[in-house]
């Protein structure tokens, strides 16, 4: 008998997802990834959950109502990592009238049965705290809801609530070879120590690498054609004081996104190019970053500068090929292909998907493998995230509870804990009467007790894991810091999760 039911690739959102999804319905389940979890596109998306207002032009119904959808089923489900966000959208002359977007926008509030957020309306811009930063000819825009999420952190909570559930989620494993029979035989290497396993069904789900997957590992070619699109951000310090974001359109018909991040900063993005190169290290070009700034300077009344970025990051989406000449107008669907034989273990291979619709994507991955198993319901549409055992509109009581039970505790910090671990803050917090009882700080209010639970149970092994994917306090560490953390970590006990 094999060692696992299901095999997966891919640390990212669509293999943890899988993972999760296939371990709660009791498989058995190896997920392997050869880096960290989300150290691929799942951390370089622009952290939002959105139906895609732009697609809506694509006449792509079924996506943005599917995605509209599960904007409040995630909601629901990790109230911690996802938190409503209302747009503000200023009307510009050219192919996009104002009229057309309130069309828009009306079929947008509509069509994913939205309970939740609130709708759409039309706001004074010259009278609205929105309308600030803005220059004095935006008289009035479309404020709209979608939700905002921690996409790195959606990723490693769902591999956490996996492993919970009987998964083994191996990180910085890469598999070297896969030998198809009755059943997969898999070779393993975590750095450099070689292991094997084997698994009654594959799944490639490794984003960008899939195609070197498929031809170098599995030796067999992709089902379908596969384009690697390029989506570059930018990070400056922060332009406005309010909570909401931006969807400005550019000169050249695209949208930019303009969002409130990380407390003390503003993010900007997307791009959208063809990708030709090394997946394992993409980054914004010069003239993305231009772009960006000049896309964002038609609007705002203070320019930005590309000598102002302080972080710049891409991430390349890995995207079933529909023909189309311009890589932001390729479908954002998801595609699955399953390949079985006679006598041959199957491989299911996933093209794809936005992070918004990663569950239904699950969901649908399991029901093309459902007739290899017993067949278990989907469960994943009413269940909850680990840390997210709290009403989707309590994340404010949630921190009043954690400042109650722990006076020592400022604001920020505990706002910070509680978007990131929910009611799991309690479990870096624990008995601590002072912030001395929480070991020595690294960088901001990051303390002893959050690296260690990062390490034991969040897979975290080396500082950029904590520093930009389980956090961005990146963007505060100095160099100094950076060194403390490493050395801590280098020496730290207790092994990752596993």
């Amino acid at each position: 008998m094999a060692d696992y039911d299901i095999a997966i690739i891919g640390g990212g959102i669509n293999g943890t997802g899988i993972a999760r999804d296939a371990a709660g319905r009791g498989l058995r389940v190896l997920l392997v990834e050869q880096n960290d979890l989300a150290s691929g596109t799942s951390s370089a998306s622009s952290k939002l959950i959105h139906g895609g207002l732009r697609y809506l032009e694509h006449f792509a119904f079924r996506l943005v109502r599917e995605a509209l959808a599960e904007r409040e089923v995630m909601l629901r489900m990790a109230p911690h990592v996802i938190r409503p966000m209302r747009f503000v959208l200023p009307p510009t002359p050219g192919p996009r009238s104002a009229l057309l977007l309130r069309l828009g926008l009306f079929i947008y509030d509509r069509l994913g049965g939205r309970k939740i957020l609130p709708p759409t309306r039309t706001i004074d811009l010259t009278h609205h705290a929105c309308g600030v930063p803005l220059k004095r000819g935006y008289r009035f825009g479309f404020e709209y809801s979608d939700c905002w999420v921690d996409d790195s952190r959606l990723v490693v909570l769902n591999a956490l609530d996996a492993a919970e559930r009987g998964a083994s989620i191996r990180t910085r494993t890469r598999l070297i070879r896969a030998e198809r029979g009755e059943e997969w035989q898999l070779v393993l290497n975590t750095r450099g120590r070689r292991d094997v396993a084997s698994a009654r069904v594959l799944v490639n789900a490794a984003g960008p690498w899939a195609g070197q997957v498929a031809e170098t590992v599995l030796r067999l070619p992709l089902a379908r054609p596969i384009r690697l699109v390029k989506g570059s951000h930018i990070v400056l310090r922060r332009r406005f004081d309010h909570d909401c974001g931006y969807l400005l359109q550019t000169q050249d018909g695209r949208i930019v996104f303009a969002l409130p991040f990380a407390r003390e900063f503003t993010m900007i993005g997307t791009t959208d190019a063809d990708f030709v190169g090394d997946v394992n290290s993409p980054a914004p070009t010069p003239q993305e970053v231009a772009y960006l700034c000049n896309a964002v300077n038609v609007y705002f009344r203070e320019n930005i500068s590309p000598d102002e970025v302080v972080w710049s990051f891409a991430g390349v989406r890995s995207l079933y090929d529909d023909g189309s000449d311009k890589p932001e107008d390729i479908t954002r669907d998801y595609m699955l292909t399953l390949d079985e034989g006679f006598r041959e273990a199957p491989l299911l291979t996933v093209f794809g998907g936005k992070i918004t619709t990663y569950r239904r994507l699950a969901e649908a991955a399991m029901a093309r493998l459902g007739h290899f198993f017993m067949r278990e319901p989907p469960w994943t549409g009413t269940s909850t995230l680990p840390g997210g055992e709290f009403p989707h509109d309590g994340f404010d009581a949630l921190v009043a509870e954690l400042r109650e039970r722990w006076p020592f505790l400022t604001e920020p910090h505990a706002r910070r804990l509680a978007r990131a671990y929910g009611r799991r803050a309690e479990r870096i917090l624990g008995s601590a009467k002072t912030m001395d009882d929480l070991g020595a700080h690294f960088t901001s209010d990051l303390t002893v007790a959050e690296v260690r639970y990062l390490m034991q149970h969040e897979w975290a092994q080396v500082p950029d894991d904590v520093l930009w994917r389980r956090s961005k306090l990146g963007l505060l560490a100095a160099p100094e810091e950076r060194k403390a953390l490493a050395d801590f970590m280098a020496g730290a006990d207790g092994p990752a999760a596993g």
